[in-house]
This record gives structure tokens, sequence and C-alpha cells, in this order.
């Protein structure tokens, strides 16, 4: 949240500012599972929240007419795709678990999982740590954590002027690994899955998420 009024002040301001975030594709676990499911419907919920706060500030900027929210915010993953392969796949039983993982030795695609906390500033400044977004990292009394700063002026961006870059095409091997996270975004900020795509490719499970019954206390 505080990335997107970060973002909205400049907006206000008439300045620029672009945010990428790298987040895993889903969190560790089956992404069909309630309480992945409860995770990735609250970070659609977050991802939403932060969009239609930027819509906002560009309303009332007066830039409707010409920019996007996701000019300013994006959200990326990582996966691994290779071209097809002449051999056959291996037998697999008929469990959900090893369905998907046959799936995946098929169309050869994979979820790349992202576990490291780290933000980088206009390729100057560089922040590492190992604390989570979750009570055990934040709450103060349970896990240590440790984050170190490292400042290169050598290295700007604005020497090399260039964007991230993703790709994502089905059965084509990948040259890199940087995909644009299935989700599309409105002008007004508003959050929905891909036309066609509810739910991830080959281990199912709702992209954005599914509200459970499940205690708060075991998602965070």
């Amino acid at each position: 949240m505080e990335l997107a009024l970060k973002i909205c002040s400049k907006i206000s301001a008439y300045e620029h500012l672009c945010v990428y975030i790298v987040i895993p594709m889903w969190p560790e676990g089956v992404p069909s599972s309630a309480g992945v499911q409860e995770i990735l419907f609250w970070q659609g919920q977050t991802m939403s929240m932060m969009y239609q706060i930027i819509g906002q500030a560009i309303n009332k900027a007066g830039l409707a007419d010409t920019h996007h929210p996701q000019d300013y915010l994006n959200f990326y993953c990582l996966g691994k795709s290779e071209s097809s392969s002449t051999e056959s796949p291996l037998q697999t039983c008929n469990s959900s678990e090893n369905r998907a993982l046959g799936l995946a030795q098929k169309h050869r695609r994979f979820m790349i999982y992202v576990h490291a906390k780290g933000m980088i500033v206009d390729d100057e400044y560089v922040l590492m740590g190992s604390a989570n977004i979750n009570q055990r990292s934040l709450d103060g009394s349970r896990d240590t954590e440790i984050a170190m700063g490292a400042y290169q002026p050598t290295y700007t961006w604005s020497g090399k002027k260039t964007h991230p870059r993703s790709q994502a095409e089905e059965h084509k091997e990948m040259t890199g690994h940087l995909m644009q996270y299935p989700i599309q975004v409105n002008k007004d900020g508003k959050v929905t899955t891909l036309p066609g795509h509810e739910c991830f490719p080959d281990v199912s499970g709702k992209v954005l998420g599914s509200s459970t019954n499940l205690p708060d206390a075991l998602t965070t």
C-alpha cells in the first residue's frame, strides 16, 4: 500500500514513478488447496486496492485520457517454458498432483518460485532482507530478521533508458523468465483475470483465489 501511496503522490505532483513487483505465480503449496486459494484471494484484493487508488489519483490529476494505472504499477512472476519435446511424458497415476505433473511434462512450462525479498531503485540502490510480509516476521517478538542496503551510483537506470521486458508464449522456448502476472486491469483499476484464463494452466486453482472459511491466522 505504501508503494501505491507513493505513486499517487508523484501523480499529484505530475511526476512519473514506475514500480515493478515480482511475486510467485502462486504461494508455496498446491494452487487449488483452500489455504493457497485464501492467500491468492487476499493478494488479488491487495492488487485491486492498489490499482484503484492509483486510478483515482490519475482521474483527480486530469490524466485519465492519456494514462493508465499500469503505466505506474505492474506485477510480474517468473516461469520457464521449453520447446516441445519428442520424448513421451512419464506415466503417472491419477492423483490430482500427478495429473498436474503430467500436464507440466506435456506442455513443458513451469513456475519458478520467488522467495527473495529485495528492492532495486533506479538501478542505483538495492535493499535485500529476510523478512516476509506476515505475522512471524513483522510481529517483532518472533523471528529475527536482517536487511542490508547497497548503493552503486555508477550503474544507473537513467543511463540505459530501458524498462523490464517480459514474455509468455505457449509451447515456445523462452529466452528469459520474466512474465507479466496473469491479470488485466482497467482504467479505473479494477483487476480481473485474463479472458478464458480464470485458473492457472496445468495445475488448476483460481488466479485471483477464492475466500474460504479458514481462520486468518492460518494464512498470515
